[in-house]
C-alpha cells in the first residue's frame, strides 16, 4: 500500500456490504470513527458505504477499519476500538530504553531501566486463570511484565498511570491462587495522605484506609466477582492492609503486591522486601512522576531500583505512554507532561532529566550485551 499524503487519501469500501456490520463498525453517531480519527490524527469521511481516510496514518486507520468490519457481526464497543488502537500503537513503536525521570526533585537521584526485548503473542504466552477470559498483555511491555512475574520472585513494574501495572499484578496473583501456587494474596499500599490526615476522616481504621485501597478492590471484583471476593476476604485468602501493618511479619506461600510504591520511604521499601518468605512472590508497582512525599524525602522505589540493580532473581519492567490502556487522551497527557518537564537542549547538564538520559544510554548498552534482558 502506498503511503498516503495530504493530497492522496485512501478509500475503503466494505465487502461484502452489510448494513448491520456497517452500523456496528461506525458505532452510535459514528463515535467509533471519531475515536480512530482522534487517536491516529487522521480524517475519516463516510459517504454511504464508502470511507475516505486522509492523513499520515491513513494506512493504519484503514487497517483498523478492515479489522473491525471483519468481526462486526456483533457490536463493536468504544472499549474494543481503544484496545485495538493501543495494540497497534505498541506494535508500531520499537522497544526503547525508558528512563525514570524524577521531575522537580533535584535531591533524588534519577535512574534508568533497560526496556525488555519486544514480546509478541505466542504459544508460550502465559495464560492467566481469572474470570476474564480475554485477559492478556496488550503491548510488548505488558507481555514482558506478565512473563517476568511468572518467572521471578520479585518484580518491579514502573511507569505512568493507565499502563496496567496494578491490574495485571492482581491478575497474576489471582491466577496463582486459583492454581494453588500460593495460599493467599496480600495487597498493600502506603497510606500517604494527599492533604488530609487519617485522624480527621470518619469511621474506624478499616473505613479510614478503604479509600486508599479502592483500586485494589476494583481489580479483585473485576477478576473474581463480588461474591467470590467477599468469601475470600472472609476466610482470609485475600488480605488488604496498609504498609505499616507489614512490619514484623514473615509472608510464606503468599503473593504480595505493593502498589503506589513511589510513596514509600527507603526504610519502608526495605521492610517490605524483607517480609518475603518461602514459596512467595512479590510485585512492586509505582510511578516515579507522581510522588506525594515531602520534597526532601527520597522515594523508596527510586532507592530500590538504584540499589537492587544486579541482584539475581529480581525483574525490572518499565512502561511508557505507548502502554497506556485507557482513553487515547491519557497517553497524550502523559507525553505532554513529560515534554513539559524536559529541559531545553542547551548542551549543558540541566539536572535530573539530563542525567537520566545519560543513565538510559548506559542501560541500553548494558542491555544489548545481556542474553536475558529481564533478569539482572
Amino acid at each position: 500500500m502506498k503511503t498516503p499524503t495530504a493530497s492522496q487519501p485512501l478509500y475503503f469500501t466494505p465487502q461484502p456490504l452489510d448494513n448491520r456490520r456497517l452500523a456496528h463498525l461506525c458505532g452510535p453517531m459514528d463515535e467509533n470513527l471519531r475515536q480512530i480519527s482522534a487517536a491516529l490524527d487522521v480524517t475519516i469521511f463516510r459517504r454511504g458505504e464508502k470511507f475516505i481516510v486522509g492523513g499520515r496514518n491513513a494506512d493504519r486507520a484503514l487497517a483498523i477499519l478492515e479489522q473491525f468490519y471483519a468481526i462486526a457481526d456483533k457490536v463493536v464497543s468504544i472499549e474494543d476500538v481503544q484496545l485495538a488502537l493501543v495494540e497497534q500503537r505498541a506494535g508500531m513503536a520499537p522497544p526503547e530504553v525508558v528512563a525514570l525521570p524524577i521531575v522537580g526533585r533535584a535531591r533524588r537521584k534519577p535512574v534508568a531501566l533497560p526496556t525488555e526485548v519486544a514480546v509478541t503473542p505466542s504459544a508460550d504466552e502465559p495464560v492467566l486463570k481469572t474470570r476474564r477470559s480475554d485477559l492478556r498483555g496488550r503491548t510488548p511491555h505488558q507481555l514482558a511484565y506478565i512473563k517476568a512475574i511468572v518467572e521471578h520472585d520479585i518484580t518491579f513494574g514502573i511507569g505512568p498511570a493507565g499502563t496496567g501495572k496494578t491490574y495485571l499484578a492482581v491478575a497474576c496473583a489471582v491466577d496463582a491462587l486459583e492454581r494453588d501456587a500460593v495460599k493467599r494474596i496480600i495487597l498493600t499500599r502506603p497510606a500517604v495522605e494527599a492533604g488530609e490526615r487519617l485522624g480527621f476522616l470518619p469511621g474506624d481504621l478499616s473505613q479510614k484506609i478503604d479509600p486508599y485501597l479502592r483500586p485494589l478492590y476494583d481489580a479483585l471484583y473485576d477478576l473474581l466477582g463480588f461474591d467470590r471476593t467477599q468469601k475470600m476476604f472472609e476466610r482470609q485468602a485475600i488480605e488488604i492492609a496498609p504498609l505499616a501493618y507489614m512490619r514484623g511479619r514473615t509472608l510464606n506461600h503468599a503473593f504480595v503486591i505493593l502498589d503506589e510504591a513511589q510513596n514509600t520511604t527507603p526504610e519502608q521499601m526495605k521492610m517490605f522486601l524483607t517480609r518475603i518468605g518461602f514459596g512467595s512472590k512479590a510485585v512492586v508497582t509505582g510511578d516515579v512522576t507522581q510522588i506525594d512525599l515531602q520534597r526532601s524525602q527520597r522515594s523508596g522505589l527510586v532507592d530500590a531500583v538504584d540499589i537492587l540493580e544486579g541482584v539475581r532473581g529480581i525483574a525490572f519492567c518499565p512502561f511508557s505512554s505507548a502502554d497506556v490502556v485507557r482513553h487515547p487522551l491519557v497517553a497524550r497527557i502523559v507525553d505532554a507532561y513529560a515534554a513539559a518537564n524536559e529541559p531545553a537542549d542547551t548542551g549543558i547538564d540541566a539536572g535530573p532529566a539530563a542525567r537520566a538520559k545519560r543513565l538510559a544510554s548506559k542501560a541500553a548498552t548494558r542491555a544489548s550485551t545481556r542474553k536475558n534482558g529481564i533478569e539482572k
